[in-house]
């Protein structure tokens, strides 16, 4: 059995064999263990634009997240497994984590290991660069380094190419539902994520 943190209600982690999802009614942050976690806690008060839209800047404050990623953490140290956020979190400063770096693969660090990867080789229609925490669980063999650049051909047609990457893939095929899908975690990374989380305590853990 393994604990699905913060994930969406009935989203791709509901319905699982001997997956426990906590969604925002169960919350998260109150998970008694003992199961190890695969941890997506909130990212928007961490991410690039923590402080709210680029037409109103400065609404939130930096890592407001009502100790969402505090408690992820906490669950990661206490039952082992592995969490997601994006590329460049500012929780990596905040908590003083240890930083991966695109392509370099693992990285191992005050007991926990690291590494960025891009959701894009795992069925993401954009790019999503991602970092991976983990702690007491194996470290797979990843698709390591930039996925390719991916631009939507009606876009390049219609704006060019500095505007057509500016736009996104997402922004051309999600319609009203680009949020969701720019958020949304692929099933081929969802398996990757709960298969990390399903190994931890096997004896060759290398982070201690």
């Amino acid at each position: 059995m393994i604990a699905a943190l913060f994930v969406e209600k009935d989203g791709c982690y509901f319905n699982l064999p001997e997956v426990e999802p906590w969604d925002l009614a169960r919350d998260a942050r109150n998970y008694p263990g003992p199961h190890p976690v695969v941890a997506h806690p909130p990212c928007g008060r961490w991410g690039r634009y923590w402080h709210g839209s680029t037409r109103k800047p400065h609404q939130f404050e930096k890592g407001a997240d009502a100790g969402c990623f505090a408690a992820a953490l906490a669950s990661l140290r206490l039952w082992g497994g592995v969490l997601e956020h994006p590329a460049h979190s500012h929780a990596w400063k905040a908590f003083d984590l240890p930083r991966p770096a695109m392509g370099a693969g693992w990285l191992v660090s005050s007991g926990f290991a690291v590494c960025h990867v891009e959701q894009a080789h795992y069925g993401h229609a954009a790019r999503k660069a991602t970092w991976l925490l983990t702690c007491r669980a194996r470290l797979p063999d990843l698709i390591w380094g930039p996925a390719s650049q991916r631009l939507h051909p009606r876009a390049l047609e219609l704006h060019g190419y500095v505007k057509a990457r500016r736009m996104g893939m997402i922004s051309m095929i999600g319609g009203r539902r680009k949020t969701e899908l720019r958020g949304a975690t692929p099933i081929e990374f969802r398996d990757l994520l709960i298969s990390i989380a399903r190994s931890v305590g096997f004896e060759d853990w290398v982070g201690e």
